[in-house]
């Protein structure tokens, strides 16, 4: 299967003035690569895994008048939705495509995943150099793997809204230059890493 790459006209896209420009153009450029890239992420992972996996491309359908200044895809283990579970993603801001390991604040139960990431805290040691953490989704802050400490997770644990997402940003002047096929060997290496913390998560909830 051809892999497709990514262009700086879908970072440009993000640019666009009015949702309907917006949206029209997420639909018709950068969808259709999620549905490709993201076929072939859901059966990687199912095989890693041992589990069936679904993907989720964002529709953005709440949306009325502000248009999203980015857009992902999904695979979680749930057919009928992500944000409660968690899940990876793929995803795009204006200047950077961000692959993420993500725990966001829809999860009912993130209090025993914040747990049990405190008493296995060296779990993240494992994790290499280039890896970030997130707080927030819909944010571009990060803070280096190597900055994490305890607080940042019972922060996560304690905050309603705290989150926690662990991956890696490539800003869009790399990521125009990888091949569609690097780009893939790229996340599904990101991906080999962040199992653990992802199968971790789940134990803690099961």
């Amino acid at each position: 299967m051809i892999m497709p790459k990514f262009t700086n006209q879908d970072f440009d896209t993000f640019h666009l003035e009015g949702l309907s420009n917006r949206m029209t153009a997420i639909q018709e450029h950068i969808q259709p690569k999620f549905k490709t890239i993201g076929i072939e992420l859901t059966d990687y992972l199912a095989g890693k895994l041992g589990n069936e996996m679904y993907l989720h491309i964002a529709k953005h359908a709440r949306r009325t008048v502000n248009p999203p200044k980015d857009t992902w895809l999904a695979i979680a283990d749930n057919k009928r939705g992500y944000k409660k579970h968690p899940h990876f993603q793929v995803g795009l801001f204006d200047d950077r495509l961000f692959i993420w390991l993500a725990f966001i604040y829809e999860l009912p139960e993130k209090k025993k995943i914040a747990q049990e990431f405190l008493n296995q805290i060296d779990i993240f040691e494992q994790l290499t150099d280039d890896f970030i953490i997130s707080f927030n989704h819909m944010e571009k802050d990060s803070i280096p793997i190597n900055e994490l400490t305890s607080q940042n997770i019972q922060r996560f644990r304690d905050v309603k809204k705290a989150e926690l997402l662990i991956g890696k940003y490539i800003f869009k002047e790399n990521a125009t230059q990888l091949s569609g096929h690097e780009l893939m060997d790229l996340i599904k290496e990101s991906y080999d890493q962040l199992i653990p913390l992802y199968q971790l998560g789940k134990k803690a909830i099961a």
